[in-house]
């Protein structure tokens, strides 16, 4: 069993809703990432995603993109994304950590450290000697991911699917067949940050997803406080936050980021649970 498979089990068993807060890995500062991300588990996080910076997101709004180029500024790849978690398992042994990002510095990441007299995925070795839970690439459609998702589970990993308003049954059926862990919704059509969020179309697209998927349904993009992320908590097994924490950081001294997202989170996490 997975840690993210064991978290949402005991969440459930709870009747709780995990908080899933998202920061791009050395952002806003090259070193702050794991200190910034046990101050989220302390301030409630239930998971956390990691992204990963990458030079073309296509998925990703403005506030996500401005940090993944500042990230890129620093000289921040994956082989320091796995650098952090691995700094961040020494404190923390249990909170999973799903990685997000695109193919291109997976498979580069590959070409670089794999072993051709090794079996397996060069990423998926060393993710999994790090500590790393899940994975989420954008680009990665479900139909060439078979082997990918094997290898995965194979390491006590998972492998993570977006689904969107417009996903087709057909689409969503094919993402059960392979996705572990939980599945990632995204309400709203547009990139991370974009539109305001309709909660009434949230909670009567979700009862359709669950008639083809049958792991848990986290909710992200367009949920920016308490009472959006109360109200999709309500119908979600999971609420994803990531924009607006971007930027209640971003502009903070260093000494102040990890306490302005605390705070932030915390605030979250009331909501949930109220």
């Amino acid at each position: 069993m997975s840690r993210i498979q064991a978290t949402f089990e005991a969440l459930k068993a709870q009747d709780r809703t995990a908080l899933i807060p998202y920061v791009m890995a050395g952002f806003p500062f090259a070193d702050i990432t794991p200190e910034l991300m046990l101050g989220m588990v302390a301030a409630g996080a239930d998971v956390i995603e990691l992204g990963v910076p990458f030079s073309d997101p296509s998925a990703d709004g403005a506030v996500i993109q401005k940090a993944g180029d500042k990230a890129l500024s620093f000289g921040i790849g994956l082989r320091h994304v796995l650098a952090m978690v691995s700094d961040f398992r020494r404190k923390d042994a249990t909170t999973p950590v799903v990685l997000m990002g695109y193919a291109n510095p997976v498979e580069r990441y590959d070409q670089l450290h794999g072993a051709k007299d090794e079996p397996g995925s060069a990423f998926i070795r060393d993710a999994s000697a790090a500590g790393v839970d899940g994975v989420l690439v954008v680009d990665y459609p479900p139909e060439e991911c078979e082997a990918f998702a094997a290898q995965l589970r194979a390491n006590q990993m998972d492998l993570i699917f977006l689904l969107a308003p417009t996903s087709t049954n057909e689409r969503m059926d094919k993402i059960a067949q392979v996705a572990s862990g939980y599945v990632y919704y995204v309400s709203l059509k547009g990139v991370t940050g974009a539109g305001n969020l309709d909660i009434a179309a949230v909670q009567a697209m979700l009862p359709r997803i669950r008639q083809h998927v049958s792991i848990p349904l986290g909710v992200g993009f367009g949920i920016r406080d308490g009472g959006t992320a109360a109200a999709v908590g309500s119908v979600a097994d999971a609420v994803v936050i990531g924009s607006k924490l971007i930027q209640m950081i971003e502009l903070q001294p260093r000494d102040q980021v990890v306490a302005a997202a605390s705070a932030f989170l915390r605030e979250i996490r009331q909501a949930l649970d109220a």
